[in-house]
């Protein structure tokens, strides 16, 4: 292992002004997103969905750091044959990959998951390497149990495998030569209040950090991916934007060790302004030890998605929205976003 060159490419990951691009969804995941959009799922308008993102230079080349591909999705070319990391590349942007395998139930934890994944990982890591990946993504699943019965959940079970899975998969990237992203989601789900959200995230952050140590993984070569302490979708009294950064600013600060780079927050169902106003706030906090940044799925693509619609006519337009959301998302990561510009929308 190189630590010097995988805190390079954290760093380069967590630039100012920029941040990462989810691109990650399995083939089940983005067929529920074109079935919104009324297009047929197929591994061709997958990739000319994906080459359309990647083709715009604006958000690509100043406000993309990185892009999470999915496992169809680094192998494939764009249509004039330019293979789509080559395409990331270009734009100046660092292209990586989602290497888990999804969830299955863990047992004697009724309504609970585990991330799958490891075997013959080392292998995998090892081709997607050659293709050109420099960082990798491994999600785990914690969900907040809600009505009577399920105020166990999460069990300490879930919390400790899923952290020892997660510490595992991080181990073998950076043996591999490959910055793992550490990504523990505590589920925005549920009826929960931000303050059960921040016990809980507080419990799985502690325990991924402890596992971390455990395995040897060097803290300077890896990228945190957390979910923001909020409120659960169904609570009847929703945090205000200020009370969600600051929040997340004092768990964060009582969990991450300040060898960590930097933090890139998933957006886990909150809209596309939400995902983007709480960032700002956090980052008008300041006085941090790692950067804040972004690593957005839905939040940075589901405008584009709509504008496109399928339909090659549209591809500008689909440009123009995501270069918008990047834009807007990039000035968040440094603290200059302000609602206004919003409404210069593209």
């Amino acid at each position: 292992m190189n630590l010097a060159d995988l805190n390079k490419i954290a760093l380069a990951m967590v630039i100012p002004g920029k941040g990462l691009l989810a691109a990650d969804e399995s083939s089940g995941t983005i067929k529920k997103r074109f079935d919104a959009i009324k297009v047929d799922s197929t591994e061709d308008s997958r990739r000319d969905y994906r080459e359309m993102l990647f083709r715009s230079q604006e958000a690509m080349s100043k406000y993309i750091s990185g892009v999470i591909l999915y496992d169809e999705t680094i192998w494939q070319n764009a249509k004039d044959g330019t293979p789509l990391v080559k395409l990331i590349e270009q734009a100046g942007a660092i292209p990586g990959i989602k290497v888990d395998e999804g969830t299955q139930a863990l047992p004697n934890c009724p309504g609970e998951l585990v991330t799958v994944g490891l075997d013959k990982l080392a292998e995998r890591l090892k081709k997607y390497y050659e293709r050109g990946a420099r960082f990798a993504k491994w999600r785990a699943v914690i969900d907040i149990g809600s009505g009577a019965g399920s105020r166990g959940i999460p069990t300490m079970t879930a919390i400790r495998v899923n952290a020892h899975a997660l510490a595992r998969y991080a181990a073998l990237c950076q043996a591999a030569q490959i910055v793992p992203i550490v990504e523990p989601e505590v589920l925005m789900d549920g009826d929960h209040d931000i303050d059960r959200c921040y016990e809980v995230t507080q419990r799985v952050l502690n325990r991924t950090f402890q596992e971390l140590r455990v395995q040897r993984v060097a803290l300077e070569g890896m990228i945190l991916k957390p979910n923001m302490a909020i409120s659960g979708k169904k609570c009847p009294k929703q945090a205000s934007v200020q009370e969600v950064a600051e929040k997340t600013i004092r768990l964060l600060k009582s969990c991450v060790p300040a060898a960590v780079p930097g933090i890139a927050f998933l957006s886990g169902g909150q809209s596309d302004e939400e995902a983007t106003a709480h960032l700002d706030a956090m980052n008008k906090i300041g006085h941090l030890p790692w950067r804040l940044t972004f690593s957005y799925g839905r939040a940075l693509q589901a405008a584009p998605q709509k504008a496109w619609s399928g339909k090659p006519d549209n591809v500008p337009a689909g440009q123009r929205a995501f270069s918008h959301r990047a834009r807007m998302n990039g000035l968040a990561s440094t603290g200059n976003w302000e609602a206004g510009l919003e409404k210069q929308a593209a």
